[in-house]
C-alpha cells in the first residue's frame, strides 16, 4: 500500500519561508514523476509544481515561479518544496502526489488526473 505523508506546513508571516516534505512508502517512486498541488478554501485543487523522475525537469505554476523550488531525494523516497517570499494568497492545504503509472514521463504532470496517489495534505497559512 502506497502512502504519502506530508509535513512542514504551518503559520508564517508574509515574506517568510517554509519547506514542505513528502515521504513515500510502500513502493519506490524512482522512475516516476511527483508533484505538489494546493487547495484554498472554496477553490479547486491547483497545480503548484512537478518534477521528473530524475529531477532533470521541473515545472511551476506562474504564481509560484521564482519563489518555490521543488526537489527530490530518490534515495530517501522524499519530495520537497522550498517556499520563499510567501504571500497571503499562498495560504492553502498543500498535497503531494505520485504518478505511479507513467514510467519516466512528465506528460500532463500539471493535471491532477495523472496522479495515482495523494498525501493527506499539510496546511500552510501566510498571515501577519
Amino acid at each position: 500500500q502506497v502512502q504519502l505523508v506530508e509535513s512542514g506546513g504551518g503559520l508564517v508571516q508574509p515574506g517568510g519561508s517554509l519547506r514542505l516534505s513528502c515521504v513515500a512508502s510502500g513502493r519506490t517512486f524512482v522512475g516516476y514523476a511527483m508533484g505538489w498541488f494546493r487547495q484554498a478554501p472554496g477553490k479547486g485543487r491547483e497545480f503548484v509544481s512537478a518534477i521528473s523522475w530524475n529531477g532533470g525537469i521541473t515545472k511551476y505554476a506562474d504564481s509560484v515561479k521564482g519563489r518555490f523550488t521543488i526537489s527530490r531525494d530518490n534515495a530517501k523516497n522524499t519530495l520537497y518544496l522550498q517556499m520563499n517570499s510567501l504571500k497571503p494568497e499562498d495560504t492553502a492545504v498543500y498535497y503531494c502526489a505520485f504518478d505511479s503509472s507513467n514510467f519516466r514521463s512528465t506528460l500532463g504532470v500539471e493535471t491532477p488526473r495523472v496522479y495515482d496517489y495523494w498525501g493527506q495534505g499539510t496546511q500552510v497559512t501566510v498571515s501577519s
